[in-house]
């Protein structure tokens, strides 16, 4: 009857070390996120188990290009993933293939998509300016995705994580980077 105490006694020992190690680490660190739908293709498939990052933006800003999940001010229940366009206090002008971008120093630069996005054209034209601390995000399938053309600039304070590696499927396992878009 001892020894069986005992036994009983080192697996609660276990599972409350391995507790204590992983919830701040799912809560604080890292996430798991599963891709629903098809707004993302081709760079994710619904299906695609994710994981994101919590901790780089707390030490960083969101930089263009980065895949991130983040909720909706309105509805902090859903979680989405889009891909930043525009950062803070810059001038977003979608027309057609292109996103014209005036940087906050005046400067405009113009996005070449041509490398990650099979069918990059805009439907719907249109002009915005970001405050502090505001980010425009799209969906890279831009036919079939919910992003910031429809309910505008994203709050920082939205913003999850970034998306850092795929973990299924296996056979496109790995880190997920930005592209470079100049």
């Amino acid at each position: 009857m001892k020894k069986f105490f005992l036994f009983i006694w080192e697996v609660l020992k276990i599972v409350v070390i391995s507790l204590a190690i992983v919830i701040p680490i799912r809560y604080f660190l890292f996430q798991p996120f599963l891709v629903r739908g098809v707004s993302m293709e081709p760079s994710f498939y619904s299906g695609d188990y994710l994981i994101v990052d919590q901790l780089s933006y707390r030490f960083r800003s969101p930089e263009r290009g980065e895949v991130i999940v983040f909720t909706l001010p309105k509805n902090s229940f859903q979680r989405y993933i889009k891909r930043i366009i525009g950062l803070p206090n810059e001038t977003i002008k979608l027309k057609g293939t292109e996103i014209i971008i005036t940087l906050d120093n005046g400067k405009k630069t113009i996005l070449d998509e041509a490398d990650h996005l099979i069918h990059p054209t805009n439907k719907k034209e249109m002009k915005i300016t970001l405050g502090d601390d505001e980010y425009f995000v799209l969906g890279d399938n831009r036919a079939f995705s919910s992003d910031s053309r429809i309910w505008g600039a994203l709050p920082r304070e939205s913003i999850i994580g970034r998306v850092f590696f795929r973990v299924w499927p296996f056979t496109n396992m790995g880190t997920i980077k930005a592209p470079n878009y100049y």
